[in-house]
């Protein structure tokens, strides 16, 4: 079965994903206005009467701005975890909340959402896949490292969002302070445009026919840099930047595509652990990654850290 895909916005000013079928979709997250996701979904010729639910990814504005009023509006359930809505300042009414429980499958119409737990500075964080009986869809954004989960889902998707949030070169460079600069890359932040290729290169499953470069940061990344990264490395995979400022095309995918697979899954007993993410100056940072580092595997973060409302990247 296709599914439809599109970013309505990705970015520290807002982050909404849609995916769905001919008959029922869900938005991740809901970090526009109710107003600027109509107007956004109008243009993309989306009816949101097709959206039948909202999934939160965490508690930060820039993911639920938009929550409060349009589920309310749309009388759309929410499901959300009990900490994140205990953090969240734009809250569903009661009556739409429903429980999100990482350990469940949740059925949506033709609709399977699974949420997956990852690295960020959020009280209860999660990516998701959306599938159809053919097709797998990943939504993974803030996350601070690359973790066996994510590697695991990574590997079964058709296409998927992923963060691809900073240059290391722009970000060392860059005004922002040390301690907002160890917080982006320090294992609960952002990942950056060379974690995202190493990611990509070593566990692309052979059918990703697209894969969607997600919240890259205003300052310390440009859309044509990690662009231009990626595709000369894609073998075929369609690449797109999702923009800050616009919504994306809609894009079919239907399970079709077979092109170039990196490395299969395996346990982590079986695989060679990476350095630890650095926490402190200096740092000399390397955007070419060789053959023999894309063949490591990457580290697994494990502690979750405390609470923060408002995402800073």
């Amino acid at each position: 079965m296709t599914l439809f895909i599109a970013s309505l916005n990705s970015g520290s000013n807002g982050n909404c994903y849609y995916v769905g079928n001919q008959e029922e979709a869900v938005l991740i997250d809901a970090g526009l206005s109710c107003r600027e996701t109509e107007r956004r979904m109008r243009r993309m010729g989306l009816p949101l009467s097709r959206v039948r639910a909202i999934f939160i990814s965490h508690e930060h504005d820039d993911h639920i701005r938009g929550l409060e009023v349009l589920s309310h509006r749309y009388q759309l359930p929410v499901y959300i975890t009990q900490p994140t809505l205990d953090q969240c300042r734009f809250p569903p009414h009661q009556d739409l909340v429903r429980a999100l429980d990482p350990g469940a499958a949740i059925t949506i119409g033709g609709l399977t959402i699974k949420a997956l737990p990852k690295n960020h500075d959020a009280s209860d964080p999660y990516s998701f896949t959306v599938a159809s009986p053919t097709v797998c869809i990943g939504i993974f954004t803030d996350i601070g490292v690359v973790c066996d989960n994510l590697i695991r889902h990574f590997t079964q998707c058709h296409a998927a969002f992923l963060e691809a949030n900073y240059d290391e070169d722009m970000l060392m460079k860059g005004r922002y302070p040390w301690p907002l600069k160890n917080r982006i890359r320090g294992g609960h932040g952002h990942l950056s445009n060379g974690q995202a290729l190493e990611l990509f290169l070593d566990y692309r499953p052979p059918f990703m026919s697209h894969l969607l470069l997600a919240h890259l940061s205003q300052d310390n990344n440009r859309p044509e840099l990690v662009q231009q990264l990626f595709e000369d490395r894609a073998h075929g995979t369609t690449i797109i930047v999702a923009s800050r400022h616009n919504e994306s095309e809609v894009y079919a995918i239907d399970g079709a595509y077979h092109g170039i697979p990196g490395h299969a899954w395996t346990p982590e007993g079986n695989r060679k652990p990476a350095p630890a993410p650095a926490a402190a100056p200096p740092v000399s940072p390397a955007v070419a990654i060789s053959a023999a580092r894309r063949r490591k595997a990457l580290a697994a973060g494990q502690s979750k850290p405390s609470s923060t409302q408002i995402s800073l990247f």
